[in-house]
């Protein structure tokens, strides 16, 4: 018999722009190319961008909504979230924090969040690291576990003008260090939730 322990870590790595011509699609593609020649957990690419959310207008706050929302690109969020077991966040940092875009989304839905572990890629003019620092604060909401490790990525030298990404060479090992401890800590709140 096949126990919850026994069950391969799903986790969702969410590009959180939505800008046409986002930075954050190739990063995306980075991090989930690196991860995908690990074995020991699944990854899903999830591009926010692909679920249109609405801006969050409900009466009914996300948390008490019972996973019940008012739209189908939310009940599809969700329930997307809900699949996973822990996250990679890849945000770019906007005007000095997090991007409204991913924001709204992260206060669309409630439960899916709950007690689950997140990392964060970033990147932006100054790496992305104020936006990172905000989002270690937001997840403490759903008592979400953030790990140490991160990869913070400057637009000025991984990121040519005509768009391209070349990662600096350490960036494989520190996105390496992340997923490590990002695993940890999924497969030790899964344990305990048991």
């Amino acid at each position: 018999m096949t126990t919850d322990t026994d069950r391969e870590l799903q986790i969702g790595i969410i590009v959180g722009s939505i800008r046409h011509g986002r930075k954050g699609a190739q990063v995306g593609r980075w991090v989930a190319d690196l991860a995908g020649e690990r074995d020991d957990a699944r990854f899903r690419l999830i591009e926010l961008a692909d679920y249109d959310l609405p801006l969050l207008t409900a009466e009914t706050v996300p948390g008490a909504a019972n996973r019940e929302y008012d739209s189908e690109q939310r009940q599809r969020w969700g329930r997307d979230i809900d699949a996973c077991d822990a996250f990679v966040f890849v945000t770019p940092e906007y005007n000095h924090g997090v991007p409204g875009a991913f924001k709204n989304a992260f206060d669309s839905i409630g439960p899916e969040w709950s007690d689950k572990a997140v990392g964060f890629v970033s990147y932006g003019s100054e790496s992305g690291v104020r936006a990172v620092e905000q989002w270690r604060q937001i997840v403490a909401t759903f008592n979400m576990v953030d790990v140490r490790a991160q990869v913070s990525m400057a637009t000025f030298t991984e990121f040519d003008e005509q768009g391209g990404f070349t990662p600096a060479e350490r960036r494989a090992k520190e996105l390496g260090s992340l997923l490590d401890q990002l695993l940890a800590r999924a497969r030790a709140l899964r344990d305990a939730a048991r």
